[in-house]
């Protein structure tokens, strides 16, 4: 990676998720823990480290725009904080706000504490199975969000009693997004609604919940599909 080509996808994360300019210190301090603890596991698939910006950080970034009114999420999978640990560094600040982050792998759960302990992320990081961590966080947060960890269903399945109680689901999911929706379709007790990925227009953020709130708190461009 030439240093041309790193300034180039910063500028493009910043351009494509403005609310990143607000922790620029902090993304940096993140990926310098990333491509330090990247040598001796793996975090992230080597051929994105090219493009940290935006295929990690800018991406992850979506999760917390599209629900700025939603301050206590619970994040399934974390891995190396995406979208997680991103999402906490843009409520950074808020009295209110925390994130936890949940991961089995005792190694990435590491990684997680030593990015929040130098940015200051409000986080709490659980490490264990998302069936046995989850139930210890009914009713701590309004928010569950994931990204590249499991097909829909299985992703409303884990959350369903969080959403059963008000919470919202919002996940990251790739070109196969259609089918994943078209195989939640027989659950019929929640609703979804859908946005294109800033970072890959053929990509969605899609939101999952009983019933959504009619003040708009969705900020993303909601489509039909």
């Amino acid at each position: 990676m030439t240093e041309d080509s790193a300034i180039d996808d910063r500028k493009r994360a910043l351009e494509l998720c403005p609310e990143l300019n607000w922790i620029v210190s902090e993304l940096e301090i993140y990926e310098a823990l990333l491509r330090t603890w990247q040598k001796r596991i793996n975090l992230v698939s080597g051929a994105t480290l090219a493009s940290v910006w935006t295929r990690h950080f800018a991406d992850s970034a979506q999760i917390g725009a599209a629900f700025p009114g939603v301050f206590r999420w619970v994040d399934l999978g974390s891995g190396a904080g995406f979208p997680g640990l991103v999402t906490a560094l843009l409520l950074r600040g808020r009295d209110d706000a925390l994130v936890h982050l949940v991961e089995s792998d005792q190694r990435k759960a590491a990684f997680l504490r030593a990015v929040s302990r130098e940015t200051g992320a409000p986080v709490i990081v659980h490490v264990g199975r998302i069936e046995q961590e989850l139930p210890s966080l009914m009713d701590k947060v309004d928010g569950i969000s994931a990204r590249a960890l499991a097909p829909l269903p299985q992703l409303v399945a884990w959350s369903r009693e969080f959403l059963c109680k008000g919470a919202v689901g919002v996940f990251l999911k790739g070109e196969e997004w259609r089918n994943e929706l078209t195989a939640l379709a027989p659950e019929g007790s929640f609703h979804t609604r859908s946005v294109v990925s800033r970072t890959n227009p053929a990509a969605r953020l899609i939101a999952v919940a009983r019933e959504f709130p009619a003040d708009g708190q969705f900020a993303g461009e909601v489509r039909g599909e």
